[in-house]
């Protein structure tokens, strides 16, 4: 169902004609509009991690150790919530318009990358209406209680490995045309949706005749021989000689360069 939406925003919404774009083929194709969601993305999530880490850090018990935790909190939460916010909707923008059916959706990294902002959304709800209970106990501990420092730290190991994994995006190292059918990677990340209605063996089979024709003659497939012979006239004749197109031209010398002794063209 997800698969199917997917494909609805990517390939459907916002097109009026069977020529026409959609809506998230347009922002891809843009020049400028589609990179700038991209990069304020990326800048808006590294802000988020940069304050979100100073409030794990100092639930850990590792900096910020003589600040009280609520007056840590009330001067860094409001800036991270706004950061939040904002890299949550460039998010959704840029998936939108990076074919989000059939590029985001069967990718690895992004797969990984959503699962541990499952994890790390969690962990806030779990901080919230669970650990921060007690926190007139520990607000100006320099030592917080075990609970609050393993919420800090599923909080930054989430959000750095949120931040690795949408990296890895931008590359294709096991893209489904890379991996092998059958495989865990291949089954975790549904090509199986990216080539329904293909014939896989019979593209499979065309890949390994190519591979076969490649490591037989690595020349085949575009690349010139130096050392081949001459390609025949392809209209069955052989290629005319010197004297058959210039009839008058003197006869060669002995060394290959023209008889002075023999009449030019022209002489009697």
């Amino acid at each position: 169902m997800l698969y199917d939406f997917l494909n609805w925003l990517q390939f459907d919404l916002g097109r009026t004609s069977e020529d026409g774009q959609s809506w998230s083929q347009a922002l891809n194709s843009s020049k400028n509009l589609w990179p700038m969601f991209e990069g304020t993305h990326v800048l808006t999530l590294m802000f988020f991690a940069g304050t979100i880490w100073i409030i794990d850090l100092r639930m850990m018990g590792i900096a910020f150790r003589n600040t009280p935790f609520s007056k840590l909190n009330d001067r860094v939460l409001p800036i991270t919530m706004a950061a939040f916010g904002m890299m949550v909707f460039t998010g959704l923008v840029t998936m939108f318009g990076r074919q989000p059916a059939t590029f985001f959706y069967h990718d690895m990294w992004f797969r990984l990358k959503m699962i541990f902002l499952v994890i790390a959304v969690i962990n806030i709800f779990w901080f919230h209406y669970m650990v921060q209970k007690s926190q007139a106990e520990w607000d100006a501990s320099p030592n917080p209680p075990m609970n609050v420092k393993i919420s800090g730290a599923l909080s930054m190991s989430c959000w750095i490995l949120i931040i690795i994994f949408g990296r890895f995006i931008a590359y294709d190292w096991y893209k489904c045309d890379k991996v092998e059918r059958g495989s865990f990677l291949y089954a975790f990340q549904e090509c199986d949706l990216l080539y329904r209605g293909l014939d896989l063996e019979a593209m499979e089979e065309e890949e390994r005749l190519l591979q076969e024709q490649e490591d037989e003659d690595p020349l085949k497939g575009g690349a010139v021989n130096p050392f081949a012979a001459p390609a025949e006239n392809p209209f069955g004749e052989p290629a005319p000689a010197p004297n058959d197109v210039f009839p008058d031209a003197p006869p060669p010398g002995p060394d290959g360069a023209a008889d002075p002794a023999a009449p030019t063209p022209g002489q009697e």
